[in-house]
């Protein structure tokens, strides 16, 4: 597909629970086009965490594949997949996960640093303001509040440049509003810097906010399509159903 940046052949993971096995994902294909913003959306248990940890190297297919740029991510090695994670891929995830004793400028560009990279301290300062926390760079996460944290978490995976955000319930724990406007500030930055951002989400209301809807059930794709659509039993495993 011209400008695919993820793509997923025939993705499982199963796991053993007892003597009985777990279908997490059961044979998942799924393109995503770049600088496309995907929700992927279903219920707790449905495998829409596990898609997403596939597609960002944290976790291991028990078959299929993920492509990322055309490249297989099962022929990359242990410190091949670190680096991809560093410089392909930005996360953000519903506990923030920010460093508590390092303020808000020092937790943006904290994996630029670790990766050893030269800090982009005009990008660094356009991020932060184009979120609305410039000037809350020195405060301590303690000191902000949710909304504020999450904006910071997206700052920290934007900064690095990576070409996809994976963001894992990045709304779980904001109220509303907060949830909105956040959602609105992430779609906004991916678009501005022109990256592709697969969202995990099992609230429809944030899901609206993507260009495309991909609905997962039981480790299955069953439907995908614009936000707007009533999408509903499509070809399980069918990317583009819906459109």
């Amino acid at each position: 597909m011209k400008d695919e940046i993820v793509r997923t052949v025939s993705l499982k993971k199963y796991y053993r629970l007892g003597e009985n096995t777990v279908k997490a994902l059961d044979g998942v294909n799924l393109s995503v086009r770049e600088r496309e913003f995907i929700a992927v959306i279903g219920k707790s248990g449905s495998g829409k965490s596990t898609l997403l940890h596939l597609i960002g190297g944290l976790d291991i297919p028990t078959s299929g594949e993920v492509y990322v740029d055309g490249k297989k991510l099962s022929d990359m090695k242990r410190e091949q997949l670190a680096v991809f994670r560093r410089r392909k891929v930005g996360f953000v995830f519903q506990n923030y996960n920010l460093v508590p004793d390092l303020n808000v400028y020092e937790n943006v560009v904290l994996p630029i640093e670790l990766d050893g990279k030269r800090i982009d301290r005009p990008f660094v300062r356009e991020i932060l303001e184009l979120l609305q926390i410039a000037d809350k760079r020195e405060a301590l996460p303690g000191m902000l509040s949710g909304g504020q944290q999450q904006r910071v978490a997206i700052a920290r995976a934007v900064a690095a440049k990576p070409a996809i955000i994976l963001a894992d319930e990045p709304t779980g724990n904001l109220d509303t509003a907060s949830g909105h406007d956040v959602m609105g500030l992430l779609k906004v930055a991916a678009k501005q810097f022109q990256q592709t951002v697969i969202l995990i989400t099992h609230d429809r209301d944030i899901a609206q906010m993507a260009d495309r809807i991909v609905h997962i059930e039981d480790g299955r794709i069953v439907g995908a399509g614009d936000p707007d659509d009533k999408v509903s039993g499509g070809e399980a495993g069918d990317p583009y159903a819906g459109e």
